[in-house]
């Protein structure tokens, strides 16, 4: 049987960012490698204790396509993928998390939209977990202040999360899960990549975001489900997740919702947010000395 790909013409860059990300990094790495379509791994490591890079580094030292870029602190995830797409060679991008299993098939289906469909500006894939159940972050709307009210009150108003089963086609979407993008390269140097005010969360929603202004389609391939492991390098630093995350909901808030220019609005918010993270820190350092 023959392993040449439909896709040989293409160049790929996947970009890999981890941080303390575990033994599941290993894995992420060798099914993109086990993949016969021309493409180059950038795995950029943020300053990882675990000398699981360095290891993976040593495994692919003759393999030419796997290159590791390592910072000397942690950066944050976007400030890490923009240094490494600089480095890219491919013309697509593919921003992969160290914990996401993709294989040759979804690869080359994800691939195949480009071809097939018009002003596809991002694309995204249903991210499952090990049980195979959807995570419903990979079809999402602009988290805005109207729909997480509703959301919170449980009231017949637009909601944050989309509702109803997960698409298993293709469907038009406002963002998709930050765990796998992929875009054409010229765009996201044209959007000058990845906000870098944002250290870790929600700088993926900014970039659907901007994508979408700048009138390119985000789009979700119901049909490519990834399993991805959700986060193992947060399980050990839930606070300091946690806390970015909020850090970057905030800085969401302040660049796209309408509700921001109400300064009395934006206090309330800003005092809420910072009111949900404190109470979720009793929790989360409960569940890290548990070993959950």
């Amino acid at each position: 049987m023959s392993t040449r790909s439909p896709f040989q013409s293409l160049q790929l860059s996947v970009i890999v960012v981890s941080a303390d990300s575990g033994p599941g990094l290993r894995e992420c790495v060798r099914r993109v490698l086990a993949c016969t379509m021309p493409l180059e791994l950038l795995l950029i490591d943020n300053a990882s204790g675990d000398g699981v890079p360095a290891a993976l580094a040593r495994s692919y030292e003759h393999d030419a396509r796997f290159r590791l870029i390592q910072n000397h602190r942690n950066l944050g995830f976007g400030p890490a993928a923009n240094r490494a797409a600089a480095q890219a060679k491919g013309q697509w991008l593919l921003l992969l998390n160290p914990d996401c299993l993709l294989d040759q098939a979804g690869l080359e289906r994800l691939l195949a939209v480009f071809a097939e469909e018009k002003q596809v500006g991002l694309l995204g894939a249903v991210v499952c977990d090990a049980r195979g159940l959807p995570d419903p972050a990979s079809h999402r709307r602009d988290p805005l202040l109207r729909r997480a009210l509703a959301s919170l009150s449980g009231s017949a108003g637009e909601r944050v999360e989309v509702g109803g089963p997960m698409p298993v086609s293709l469907v038009e979407a406002e963002a998709v899960s930050g765990a796998l993008m992929l875009l054409p390269r010229h765009l996201f140097e044209r959007l000058g990549g990845f906000d870098e005010g944002y250290f870790l969360h929600c700088e993926d929603l900014d970039l659907c975001r901007r994508v979408r202004d700048a009138g390119w389609r985000v789009l979700l391939a119901g049909d490519v489900r990834v399993e991805h492991g959700k986060g193992g390098s947060s399980r050990h630093r839930p606070v300091f997740v946690s806390r970015h995350k909020h850090r970057g909901m905030w800085r969401w808030f302040r660049k796209f919702d309408p509700s921001a220019r109400n300064p009395l609005v934006a206090a309330v918010v800003w005092l809420g947010i910072w009111a949900h993270f404190m109470l979720k820190v009793p929790g989360q350092l409960a569940r890290r000395a548990k070993g959950v």
